[in-house]
């Protein structure tokens, strides 16, 4: 597992290095093919989707999915933090959560739990017992520490229940 962790922090390291260029419906070049990759590598566009360059209507749609994924503004603009998921597959930049936390990182708490059948509370921006208990049950059923605090694993864990677009 130390194997596992070290290449998880040297991804990490490298993709807030990253010095990449926005791209958006229209943009075209290396870059998007490269984007391409990334979003092939994690099944938001097909295995035969054909490597071109263009940000298409198409890998709008699967940008937008992958940031709905990992808890980015579903804009289907590929800036830092998109780029940085990217080459991470995780969620960047999520606040620690815990019982009497508020505003909309709870609401995204709260919309990630109810998608994975663990909350069905309001969605109502406030950490109370009902979302702490949900919580609970999320980190038990994934293996995770159940201690009812939404750190990096936990978040990472949410960003795992969405499935690819097309699955």
């Amino acid at each position: 597992m130390q194997s596992t962790n070290n290449q998880s922090i040297q991804s990490q390291a490298f993709a807030t290095q990253l010095n990449k260029p926005v791209l958006q419906l229209g943009s075209k070049g290396n870059e998007v093919k490269e984007l391409q990759k990334l979003l092939i590598h994690w099944n938001y566009l097909p295995n035969g989707f054909s490597i071109d360059g263009y940000f298409s209507t198409t890998v709008h749609d699967a940008v937008t999915a992958f940031q709905y994924r990992v808890f980015l503004k579903m804009d289907g603009i590929v800036g830092k933090n998109t780029w940085q998921a990217l080459y991470t597959g995780a969620p960047v930049n999520m606040p620690m959560l815990q019982r009497g936390s508020q505003g909309e990182a709870v609401k995204t708490l709260q919309r990630a739990l109810a998608d994975s059948n663990s909350y069905y509370g309001a969605n109502d921006g406030n950490f109370g017992p009902i979302t702490e208990a949900a919580v609970r049950t999320f980190q038990k059923n994934a293996g995770l520490v159940v201690d009812g605090i939404v750190g990096n694993k936990t978040w990472y864990a949410l960003s795992k229940i969405y499935a690819p677009v097309g699955c």
